[in-house]
């Protein structure tokens, strides 16, 4: 068996034999007149008329049978075979072909329409012309790529040789189109807001930082959608909008987690979270049946039907059942009096769940309780009861001003979305942006940043407005993958070449 070079040497011998012939191994135009899609779709007319034409693909197979070669391409739309006769084509052009073409090369080939004994719609080639000739081989056809890491660096491969997973790919760009059309049909405006922040906003996470030159500050690549943007939009005047697009987090990567992905976030002016809970409910069955064509879903072992009434899980009271402390209130339930840190610390022993004292504070470490256990609860649900130490930019509960009006769609034991009736009194906002600076200067890097200028712009006032966002995450859970298998071109560490 050659090696990988010794083919790519073979393959430039055959560029120079091309080349010879003055045929350019990469010209700029095609004569393609009909995709492959379109000649599978009107091969009934087409073999009927006789018509000949130009199509073109890559070769995927070759199956030569002396005088006679069979051909399949692939342009992307669909498969088709190509018959190559010796006596239709003329010696030496079927020669030339067998001494320089190869599987994986671009190819337009000219023909009639025909089927064949086993019913394959065929073209009979009367003549062919290179359109991209391959130096490296194609995987092996039935094993294709087996590396995780290869295929992720290579995912153009990956995407050539498993339809499956370029069918993964097909359905999370409706994903995206179910939700844009959704949110246009109820008449909110897509916009977009900055990339590069002076102050990040808008989540619990750790920004990337970078320098920019010509202002000469450094600056940070958002962490979410364009939610303080967005709500400066409902100031404005614009009652509804949402942004599809790009945010960055600087943390670790799981089979959940990305550091750079798309998220939605949309705002809505003159609703609250119980409207929310109402049309989240409505999206996300929504896009089940058009992207998928069903409710049911086997996810991490969950069977989910999100048809299914939808359950209502109080965190703070789960947290009290589980723990012995509610994180609203901060009241350890065996003194009846605040937790100490003493006991707080205990707890988590006790749960096997890690305790860094130089990065105490309750709500912090109630969330990852939360999350030690948090696999136990199915859903489809909504998550509430959250403390407002949880959430610094929700309104406080009208009925328990400890907890906010904010609610996480609970799907196969992980948070599958967020949203909240929106914080629009200036002086809560202050002070909460104090509570978490105070959290950022003790250690806490993922506590949120104080956006004065957010504060000033409701000074001014902003309508009441539910707020919510939405990761590509959720589509990695309905396909039931690690995320990073749904992305197109996850980041790797960089790879020496020559």
């Amino acid at each position: 068996m050659s090696s990988i070079d010794e083919i790519r040497d073979i393959r430039i011998k055959k560029i120079k034999l091309l080349r010879d012939k003055g045929i350019d191994p990469y010209p700029a135009e095609s004569k393609r007149e009909i995709s492959l899609r379109d000649a599978v779709d009107g091969f009934v007319d087409l073999e009927k008329n006789k018509d000949s034409k130009w199509i073109s693909g890559r070769i995927m197979s070759i199956r030569g049978q002396g005088a006679i070669i069979f051909l399949t391409l692939n342009d992307g739309t669909a498969l088709f075979q190509g018959l190559l006769k010796k006596d239709i084509i003329g010696d030496e052009k079927f020669d030339f072909f067998n001494e320089v073409i190869d599987i994986g090369d671009f190819i337009e080939i000219f023909g009639t329409f025909f089927a064949t004994k086993r019913g394959e719609k065929t073209v009979e080639i009367k003549d062919w012309v290179i359109l991209s000739k391959s130096l490296l081989p194609l995987p092996e056809k039935w094993h294709g790529l087996q590396d995780v890491e290869e295929r992720f660096r290579k995912r153009y491969l990956d995407i050539l040789m498993d339809p499956e997973v370029k069918e993964i790919f097909i359905k999370k760009a409706k994903f995206w189109n179910v939700i844009r059309e959704y949110l246009i049909s109820k008449g909110f405006l897509e916009v977009e807001t900055p990339v590069i922040e002076n102050t990040t906003g808008g989540a619990d996470a750790r920004p990337f930082v970078t320098h920019h030159n010509a202002l000469d500050i450094d600056v940070y690549l958002r962490i979410s959608a364009g939610e303080l943007w967005q709500k400066k939009l409902l100031v404005a005047g614009f009652p509804k909008t949402f942004e599809i697009g790009r945010i960055f987090r600087n943390e670790g990567i799981s089979n959940e987690h990305l550091q750079d992905y798309t998220q939605l976030e949309y705002y809505m002016a003159y609703s609250n979270y119980q409207e929310g809970m109402k049309m989240t409910k409505e999206l996300y069955r929504l896009i089940a049946e058009k992207v998928f064509g069903t409710t049911k879903f086997s996810i991490r072992g969950f069977e989910i039907d999100l048809n299914a009434e939808w359950k209502i899980y109080d965190f703070s009271k789960i947290i009290e059942d589980r723990f012995g402390f509610n994180p609203s209130t901060d009241i350890y339930l065996k003194t009846g009096k605040k937790i100490e840190e003493k006991e707080l610390k205990k707890i988590c022993e006790n749960s096997g769940v890690e305790y860094d004292r130089n990065e105490y504070n309750i709500s912090s470490t109630a969330d990852l309780l939360w999350k030690s256990i948090r696999k136990e609860f199915m859903g489809p649900g909504f998550l509430i009861g959250v403390p407002v130490s949880m959430e610094p930019l929700a309104k406080k509960n009208l009925n328990n001003p400890n907890i906010v009006e904010r609610f996480q769609v609970i799907l196969a034991g992980s948070e599958m979305g967020k949203g909240f009736s929106e914080l629009n009194d200036p002086i809560d906002q202050r002070e909460r942006f104090k509570n978490q600076q105070a959290l950022r200067d003790a250690g806490d890097d993922e506590a949120q940043m104080a956006d004065m200028e957010f504060v000033e712009a409701l000074e001014y006032a902003m309508p009441p407005a539910f707020g919510f966002g939405l990761s590509e995450r959720l589509f990695s859970f309905l396909v039931d993958k690690p995320i990073r298998e749904t992305q197109l071109f996850p980041l790797m560490k960089p790879k020496n070449l020559k």
